[in-house]
């Protein structure tokens, strides 16, 4: 299918890797221009690299700590237009309610919820004038089911999905569309690098910890397995497509059926 996303400009945050290095790469494939970041010139000049064999569109980087607003402008400057925005930035970290200082909140809330809200407020007015365009924020059924281990990160995460329906409804009746994407347990790198310490530190496998957890933390899973974080990536690269200007406002769930629910 042709996504009709030929020479979009598309910046997609945090994706130097996981989730976001896998919305880069089937943009990249459709013919879009890609916009790469990550918090190293290192890393982004990696992934690029790597993406090369399979682009047909233009693949550019932008290094920074998009969670800081000196990121946020410098970005602006560099690649102003930006046409489809995927809001994938985020960080998780499971630890105890009692155990989560205020910096770690305000922490959080920096990286996950106003990372994305800043380069909302600094390429919507662009999106306006041309009467198109795609924001995407990339939430997690942790927002709609709060993980005991980690509230900061479900608190972020369903502020998330405030903000993209609000957003919908303030650009309602134009050619912009706002949605947010819900993954549930996905193997992205940052996951699959903490399953694997805990497996090993349980004296387990890898597969043997994805079966327990399965069975016992995320028992509602209808695919019983982690989702891939291309599984993630197709959704998304639909979504933020001319095909999908019907969807907007919504919460598109890809959780492998965590979310117990029909709605």
């Amino acid at each position: 299918m042709d996504l009709q996303l030929q020479d979009k400009l598309c910046l997609v945050t945090g994706s130097t890797a996981g989730i976001g290095y896998a919305i880069a790469e089937v943009l990249a494939s459709e013919g879009a221009r890609v916009i790469i970041n990550g918090r190293s010139q290192k890393s982004v000049d990696s992934a690029i690299t790597k993406l090369t064999s399979r682009a047909t569109g233009e693949l550019m980087g932008f290094a920074g700590d998009l969670s800081t607003e000196v990121a946020a402008e410098q970005l602006g400057q560099q690649h102003p237009g930006v046409e489809v925005l995927v809001n994938n930035l985020g960080i998780f970290e499971p630890v105890s309610f009692e155990e989560i200082p205020d910096e770690d909140w305000r922490r959080f809330f920096d990286v996950n919820v106003l990372s994305g809200v800043r380069l909302c407020r600094l390429y919507l007015p662009t999106m306006r004038r041309r009467n198109w365009g795609r924001i995407v924020f990339i939430s997690s059924e942790s927002g709609v089911q709060i993980p005991a281990e980690m509230i900061h990160y479900g608190m972020t995460k369903t502020a998330q999905l405030a903000i993209s329906r609000g957003l919908a409804e303030a650009v309602a009746g134009t050619g912009i569309t706002v949605n947010s994407v819900l993954p549930g347990p996905t193997k992205s790198r940052g996951v699959s690098d903490f399953v694997e310490d805990l497996a090993k530190q349980e004296g387990k496998s890898f597969q043997e910890f994805e079966e327990e957890f399965f069975q016992n933390v995320r028992p509602t899973s209808l695919i019983k397995r982690f989702a891939t974080p291309e599984e993630v990536a197709s959704l998304v690269a639909y979504v933020v497509s001319p095909l999908a200007s019907a969807t907007t406002g919504a919460a598109l769930r890809v959780d492998g059926g965590v979310v117990k629910s029909a709605f």
